[in-house]
């Protein structure tokens, strides 16, 4: 199985961002103060793993100290100052130096912990006791005031302690770094629990905000700002808030300029052929090819589809050939093997869709908004045959169409000389309408598996 940790961008590239890495670097060693930093992407856009390529193209100068810390995992334990500081301590060499920078944090840390339990019992007293203030008489109030005060001489001195505790843990790090500064990673921040989130930034900004050590958070920031709301209310400005925290922010978009043309090209779709590529299953089955990919690219743009999402189709599509033993998508007409992806991709990524070819229940307008295609405007103008991609996501949708559309001579003349031009793409003729579902169908329940 791949270790993503270990990739580089020599290892591979196909999305260039080697580029932004460089950029990246060239500011975190710049004057600038930019840290926290956030890179910015929607889910599966390839952050996790471009952070670890970035981590080794930093490595590679010998400059700083890198740590990686998955906020994800780290979650259960729901102590994130435990977390990030017990990575940082795994840069000291075992041995006395790192037991003894263990013996200087850990009281500090454990103090911390308890500091805040404490604090929030407090302030529950506090809460109880205004309630007891507004309810009962001047004998009680007395007592209640006397709780008061001794809860708040209570949290006084244990702020006095946690500030020298901060400063001891502090004083840790600062001899971690003393040689070579320290650029600390944590991702994947949008996956865990909304409170563990904030927790973890307020960790972040609060502790580890020492002189020489940058932080570089790899999340998406609407989540976040949706973990700020849910943690301190809708009516909280969750941009302002983050604002308090985040220096500098850029997003990691899905698509790069080649420098083969000046044409954007989707990541997504360099991803499928990265992947068909490298399958056993699939890199003979000519689904890498026009005109079927063709149709692949038309359905990854046309649904904006993640590299999550087509890594899900991939798998899915070594599965069909799996349990077909690899002829699903072997040697066979290019139409139906086009119409056998098609209910793939359904299955994939439309799964109350492709349950209604396995029903006869289709609904049509949805089939449509998922090829992107308008038939009645196809149906009614002129159109370039030689799309071929199209014209068989087309005529698959013209099958779906109900008996109320009557359409008129030169329409049907239009449809006929589509399949006309399609025929070569089938073995027996162009299929009639319940072949072409059992095609799509087939895949479909194969995947589902069913009999």
């Amino acid at each position: 199985m791949e270790d993503i940790r270990k990739l580089t961008f020599d290892d591979r590239d196909e999305f260039h961002r080697k580029a932004i890495a460089e950029k990246v670097i060239a500011l975190l060693s710049s004057d600038i103060d930019i840290s926290p930093m956030i890179i910015d992407g929607s889910w599966g856009s390839g952050k996790t793993e471009f952070c670890c390529k970035l981590i080794n193209l930093i490595n590679e100068s010998k400059d700083y100290q890198t740590v990686y810390v998955d906020a994800f995992e780290a979650d259960h334990a729901d102590e994130p100052l435990l977390s990030v500081f017990s990575e940082v301590l795994k840069l000291l060499p075992e041995g006395e130096k790192r037991d003894g920078a263990i013996k200087k944090a850990l009281p500090a840390i454990r103090f911390g912990l308890k500091t805040l339990a404490k604090a929030g019992a407090g302030h529950i007293l506090r809460q109880d006791a205004t309630d007891v203030v507004d309810e009962f008489d001047k004998e009680f109030k007395q007592a209640a005031d006397k709780a008061i005060d001794a809860t708040v001489e209570s949290l006084l001195k244990d702020h006095v302690k946690a500030s020298e505790s901060l400063s001891k843990l502090q004083g840790v790090l600062r001899e971690i770094v003393e040689d070579k500064p320290l650029i600390l990673f944590i991702d994947e921040l949008d996956r865990c629990r909304p409170d563990f989130a904030v927790k973890m930034l307020e960790t972040v900004k609060h502790t580890f905000e020492i002189g020489r050590v940058q932080f570089v958070l790899v999340t998406n920031t609407n989540q976040l700002k949706a973990a700020v709301n849910h943690c301190y209310g809708p009516t909280v400005d969750s941009q302002r808030y983050l604002d308090k925290f985040v220096k500098y922010s850029f997003e990691l978009v899905d698509k790069q300029e080649t420098r083969y043309s000046d044409d954007e090209h989707e990541s997504a779709v360099l991803h499928y052929l990265l992947l068909v590529n490298k399958s056993q299953f699939l890199k003979d089955t000519g689904i890498n090819t026009d005109p079927l990919f063709n149709i692949v690219k038309h359905m990854i743009i046309v649904n904006a589809l993640s590299l999550r999402e087509v890594e899900t189709v991939i798998r899915n599509l070594e599965i069909y050939q799996f349990f077909n033993k690899n002829r699903a998508l072997g040697n066979i007409q290019i139409g139906y093997k086009a119409l056998r992806m098609i209910g793939v991709f359904l299955f994939s990524l439309k799964p109350k869709l492709a349950i209604g070819f396995l029903n006869d229940q289709v609904d049509s307008q949805e089939l449509e908004n998922f090829f992107g295609l308008d038939i009645s405007r196809m149906l009614t103008e002129s159109y370039d045959i030689t799309r071929s991609y199209e014209l068989i996501m087309a005529i698959l949708l013209e099958g779906l169409m109900t008996t109320e559309d009557n359409f008129s001579p030169s329409v049907e003349n239009l449809v006929t000389q589509w399949k006309d031009h399609l025929r070569g793409y089938f073995n027996t003729g162009y299929p009639d309408n319940r072949k072409q579902f059992d095609a799509v169908a087939g895949a479909i329940r194969t995947l589902s598996l069913r009999a």
